[in-house]
């Protein structure tokens, strides 16, 4: 098939008005389909080529900054599935999510308006509940498609200037979302994501315009290391880094993200955490690891170091949460790090571990952040401390939760597992083979992060699920099935991850092996 590339990334794009024009004229749910057939359609396109194998397209650009194109690899597919596997399966999440935060949206809208007296004219007096609930969902699903197309092409670009465009484009809708459905006070929030997000994305520039203006050319197919004077070169991946640690939402420079996904409409939280944030990482990967080898090998230590501390910080901040999902916000700044962690080891295994942990972290927080938007539907809190015994009323929402924090606490069968061992292995053997004491310190620290991810995790789940069920529970029913389906997709996916990891390795390890041939042969 022709075109492969182009169709996955720009069919949602192009669509989205469409998807616009359905929600105001058919209403939610013919619209949810809609946009669930179309990302349905890419994501089997993305996964027959991962079957396939590596694949690119090329296409005429502009002079000034070189082609276009798109790239399949052991790195880029892996990313690419994750994410639009995610925007497929919380489309149909979205639904019933959705309906009911427009609803509220619209009783508080009326509510104001009572308050304010009738000469105050809106669109409320003008529409009814059902007119505003169908053109807020054809808004909704026509910016989730572009913030879907924006992620993916952002993992599949072969050129700096293009990467850059994406990285960008996929900020847009996402502070819209977040300024148009999010909970508190979100305009507020919103602008802080974008800030940050914003200003990350400008230093990320600088650093490829430098490797850019030095090297003749912004494709990355032309970048020579060496055609970048030292004194520069080390600037320029330092600024490369810290625009990507924002989008990682690193210690530092995490400011944004508990604010940002707290607020968030739990759908889209459960798409910027497990997959718009890990971005970052894939960014490290492509433009440090595989195209600046001599910065990483200078850098890779202090990597090893800031992926520690965002660990350790991000675990405790989730152990101090009430607010459930501000719990799994601070749990992804801790994910996170154990990313960087694995990018800072030096080893093949260790930084296929943490690509492994990319795909960990989709998984079980995707289930996470669903099990709270249950929560938020069903139960009508955030509140940890107003919880418990839900088990019996959510058997499968609590089922699903427990193999989600199963994940991310790394317990085998699931895929957590096998991201954190081997994360865990590439950096002792490292430290051993460099006879590093610091190394190995960082080592033992970070086997301390893997306890307090269990206990924020192990008191989320006794204080929500076990115990005494509060007598104002007792009406709480399981919730709609449009979103119970996605949480048992993804639970099954990370046990079958969990147990046949090679379904990713097969592709992991050569690409990781690749590149790190690469920087040993230069140093």
């Amino acid at each position: 098939m022709e075109y492969i590339a182009l169709q996955v990334v720009f069919l949602p794009l192009l669509l989205s008005p469409l998807a616009y024009i359905l929600g105001k004229k058919l209403g939610p749910t013919i619209t949810m389909w809609f946009a669930f057939s179309i990302l349905a359609y890419c994501t089997l396109l993305i996964i027959h080529q991962f079957v396939v194998g590596d694949y690119e397209e090329h296409y005429v650009w502009t002079e000034l900054f070189g082609e276009f194109g798109f790239l399949f690899d052991g790195l880029s597919s892996i990313f690419a599935i994750v994410i639009y596997l995610l925007c497929t399966i919380l489309a149909l999440y979205s639904k019933p999510y959705m309906i009911h935060k427009f609803q509220e949206n619209f009783n508080s809208l009326e509510s104001n308006e009572k308050q304010l007296g009738s000469n105050t004219q809106s669109m409320i007096v003008t529409i009814s509940k059902t007119e505003y609930v169908n053109k807020q969902s054809g808004i909704y699903f026509a910016l989730y498609l572009v913030f879907a197309m924006g992620m993916l092409g952002t993992v599949l670009a072969t050129n700096l200037i293009e990467f850059y465009i994406f990285f960008e484009v996929m900020l847009i809708p996402a502070f819209f979302l977040l300024a148009f459905y999010g909970d508190g006070d979100k305009r507020r929030i919103s602008l802080m994501f974008f800030f940050w997000t914003h200003v990350g994305a400008v230093i990320l520039l600088l650093g490829f315009l430098v490797i850019g203006l030095n090297v003749g050319s912004f494709d990355f197919a032309d970048i020579d290391e060496s055609k970048i004077p030292n004194n520069i070169l080390l600037l320029s991946a330092i600024a490369i880094i810290i625009g990507l640690g924002v989008k990682l939402a690193a210690f530092m420079f995490h400011i944004w993200l508990p604010y940002a996904h707290g607020a968030a409409p739990t759908p889209i939280s459960a798409l910027l955490s497990p997959a718009m944030i890990g971005i970052g990482a894939y960014g490290l990967f492509r433009l440090i690891i595989e195209f600046l080898p001599n910065a990483y090998h200078e850098l890779a230590i202090w990597l090893h170091i800031w992926g520690l501390v965002t660990m350790i910080y991000g675990g405790i901040m989730a152990l101090m949460q009430d607010d459930i999902k501000r719990l799994f916000a601070y749990s992804s700044i801790s994910q996170m790090g154990y990313i960087l962690f694995g990018i800072g080891s030096y080893s093949v295994l260790g930084m296929t571990g943490a690509e492994m942990m990319y795909i960990t972290h989709a998984l079980g927080k995707g289930l996470l952040f669903m099990t709270a938007g249950i929560l938020i539907v069903q139960v009508k809190t955030r509140s940890i401390s107003k919880l418990g015994g839900l088990a019996s009323k959510l058997p499968i929402t609590a089922v699903c939760a427990v193999i989600g924090a199963l994940t991310i606490m790394g317990v085998p069968p699931t895929s957590g597992f096998m991201g954190e061992w081997m994360l865990f292995y590439g950096s002792i053997d490292t430290a051993i083979d460099q006879d590093s004491p610091l190394r190995i310190i960082i080592f033992s620290l970070g086997l301390i992060s893997t306890v307090i991810t269990m206990s924020y995790m192990l008191w989320m789940l006794k204080r929500v699920f076990f115990g005494k069920l509060p007598e104002t529970l007792t009406h709480v029913k399981e919730g709609n099935w449009y979103m119970l389906s996605p949480m048992i997709v993804l639970a099954v996916l990370t046990i079958i991850v969990g147990i046949y990891p090679d379904i990713f390795l097969n592709d992991i390890v050569p690409y990781m092996n690749e590149i790190t041939t690469k920087i040993l042969n230069i140093n």
